[in-house]
C-alpha cells in the first residue's frame, strides 16, 4: 500500500480511469456485436447504419485514448469490408 499522498492519489485516478475505459470498451463492443449480426442476418440496411453508430463509437473512444488510432482503423476498415461484401 502506498504511504505518500501522491502515489495514493495516482492509485485512486487510475482506478477512476480504468473503471472510464472499461465502459467506453464495452460500448464498443457492443456497437461491433451489432454490426456482425445485421451482417448475419442479411439485413443490408440494417448493417449500414450499425455500421456508422459502430464508426461514431470507436472514434470517440480513440479520441478519448482508450484506443490507438491504428487500432480503431482497422476495426473500422475490416467492418466496412465485411459489411461492403453483403449482396
Amino acid at each position: 500500500m502506498a504511504n505518500i499522498k501522491s502515489a495514493k492519489k495516482r492509485i485512486l485516478v487510475s482506478e477512476r480511469n480504468a473503471e472510464r475505459n472499461k465502459a467506453i470498451k464495452s460500448g464498443v463492443k457492443t456497437s461491433v456485436k451489432k454490426v456482425y449480426s445485421a451482417i448475419e442476418s442479411g439485413d443490408k440496411a440494417a448493417a449500414q447504419s450499425a455500421l456508422t453508430a459502430a464508426t461514431k463509437s470507436i472514434d470517440m473512444a480513440t479520441s478519448k485514448g482508450v484506443y490507438h488510432k491504428n487500432t480503431s482503423s482497422r476495426k473500422v476498415s475490416r467492418m466496412a469490408q465485411a459489411v461492403n461484401k453483403m449482396d
